[in-house]
């Protein structure tokens, strides 16, 4: 029987399948269920900067802004006394479920300022969180913001919560920097156990009749499992950290490929809003089938073994791909 076991954030999982932040965290019986099936760890649903900034009626700023979207989210900033149900309540949730299931809990934190909202890190510590998740979502709009400055602001946000906590913090970050290796490696020095690649930064869209600006949500599929697959398996053994990939996970292939690449976890959510929690169960009994069919005993075994450390042209991961895909073209040309 093959071993499904990995290691994420230091905490030893039964396999790696694991439920990104979503609203199946919302109630202690749904993460019941997600155990049931198989899910191996769970990630909280965010708790977002400007709902604990809400608590000290410093939210105008950004009610007023009107050009962020955040995850897990289908409208602009909502009344947030009822969005989600605010900081107190959160970290009593969170206390609910990590006592009533087996599985490792991570709980997350989406913002991007320093300050006195990062308490909140160090209370869902004391609430019982096996490991933190900090989700950076922030969609820059000043233009005398420069990419230095951005990139400062998310190391120092990293190293002040890692100044606060001794639990594991994995980072949550959107693949649009200039260079994905450096802004990955100061966050990994700044106290980052983990990266989670990447984030989706949702669009919105216009409402041509109304005239107005909607929320336009939609769930991930397999065809975006490429952006994280390809940095993965680029900074798999070059940075000293373990890896989630996140963001078109819906099939044990696309588990598999994600291991192979370098990640230690695979995390899914729309899959599992699509078509159920069950997908868990068929997922890993897919997993194991195809581990048997093809001699692997373990997760570890298979590992970085698609990397780009591994693989005999690693140059495919990088420039060269560009020119073979245009070229592929070719013969296709009437």
């Amino acid at each position: 029987m093959v071993d499904l076991t990995t290691t994420y954030l230091g905490l030893q999982l039964k396999n790696p399948l694991v439920t990104s932040a979503s609203p199946l965290s919302k109630k202690v019986d749904l993460v019941h269920r997600l155990e049931d099936a198989g899910a191996a760890a769970v990630v909280m649903y965010s708790l977002f900067e400007e709902q604990i900034n809400h608590e000290g009626r410093e939210l105008d700023h950004y009610l007023n802004r009107g050009t962020e979207t955040y995850a897990e989210a289908r409208s602009y900033f909502p009344d947030l006394e009822f969005y989600n149900i605010g900081p107190g309540p959160y970290l009593e949730h969170l206390h609910r479920v990590k006592q009533a299931v087996d599985i490792p809990i991570i709980a997350s934190l989406n913002g991007i300022s320093t300050g006195g909202w990062i308490q909140y890190a160090q209370k869902m510590e004391q609430a019982g969180a096996d490991a933190l998740e900090l989700n950076i979502y922030y969609l820059p709009t000043d233009p005398d913001l420069s990419g230095a400055e951005l990139e400062e602001a998310y190391v120092r946000l990293v190293r002040d919560v890692r100044t606060r906590v001794r639990i594991p913090l994995a980072l949550k970050l959107s693949p649009f920097f200039t260079s994905v290796p450096n802004i990955a490696k100061r966050c990994v020095q700044a106290g980052a156990n983990a990266l989670v690649l990447f984030n989706r930064f949702y669009q919105p869209d216009l409402d041509l009749e109304a005239l107005e600006v909607v929320p336009n949500l939609k769930l991930s599929d397999s065809d975006e499992l490429g952006i994280p697959l390809r940095w993965i398996a680029i900074l798999y053994g070059h940075i000293h950290a373990d890896f989630a990939l996140t963001s078109g996970v819906h099939t044990a292939q696309d588990v598999l490929k994600a291991i192979m690449a370098g990640a230690s976890v695979a995390m899914m959510t729309s899959e599992l809003l699509a078509r159920g929690m069950g997908r868990l169960t068929e997922i890993l009994a897919e997993l194991e089938e195809w581990m048997e069919k093809h001699e692997y005993q373990s997760i570890a075994q298979m590992q970085g073994s698609m990397s780009q450390r591994a693989v005999a042209e690693p140059a495919a991961f990088e420039r060269a791909n560009y020119m073979k895909a245009l070229n592929s073209f070719d013969h296709r040309l009437p």
